[in-house]
C-alpha cells in the first residue's frame, strides 16, 4: 500500500500515520513544544536539510497542525510557526511516544516533564468513562462508531 492510499483510508489511526509517520515531521513538532519556532532554528537544532524542512513544514500547516505568523526581522519579513489547537492537541501523543521510548529504548528519561504549576510529574492514563477502571490493550475492544459508514 502507498503512502497516499494510507491517507485516503477510512481508519482513525491510518490517516493520522500518514500525516505524523515520519521520524523528521514528530521530532519538528517536539521542537514546536519546546518554544522552537523559527525555519532557522528549526533547521539548526535538528540539522535537517533546508529543503526536506520547508517539506514537512508546509505540510504540517496545510494539515492545520502548525500556522504561519509573519514576523519582521532586520532584513526582511519571514514566518514563525506556531501550534494551532489541532497542534496542541497532539501534546499526549508525542508525551506517550516519549513515555514509551523512555521505558522500552532507554534507561529512563533524558529530561523530565513538570508541571508549571505545582512541579508534580503529568500521567497519562486511559480510563473508562463509566465506572473509571484504567484500560489496557487487553481491556478494550472496537465497536461499530457514529463515523462508520457501512456501504
Amino acid at each position: 500500500m502507498r503512502a497516499a492510499e494510507l491517507a485516503q483510508q477510512d481508519c482513525s489511526i491510518a490517516r493520522p500515520a500518514s500525516l505524523l509517520g515520519d521520524r523528521w515531521t514528530l521530532v519538528i513538532l517536539r521542537q514546536a513544544f519546546n518554544g522552537i519556532k523559527r525555519f532557522e532554528d528549526f533547521q539548526e537544532t535538528l540539522g535537517i536539510s533546508r529543503s526536506l524542512l520547508s517539506e514537512r513544514l508546509n505540510r504540517l500547516v496545510e494539515a492545520g497542525v502548525l500556522r504561519r505568523e509573519p514576523y519582521k526581522d532586520s532584513v526582511r519579513t519571514r514566518d514563525r510557526y506556531r501550534l494551532t489547537e489541532m497542534g496542541l492537541d497532539l501534546y499526549p501523543v508525542l508525551m506517550a511516544l516519549r513515555d514509551w521510548g523512555d521505558r522500552w529504548l532507554r534507561e529512563g528519561p533524558r529530561a523530565e516533564i513538570r508541571h508549571r504549576g505545582c512541579g508534580g510529574e503529568p500521567t497519562l492514563e486511559l480510563r473508562c468513562s463509566k465506572c473509571g477502571e484504567e484500560i489496557g490493550a487487553r481491556d478494550a475492544e472496537a465497536v461499530p462508531g457514529p463515523g462508520l459508514v457501512v456501504a
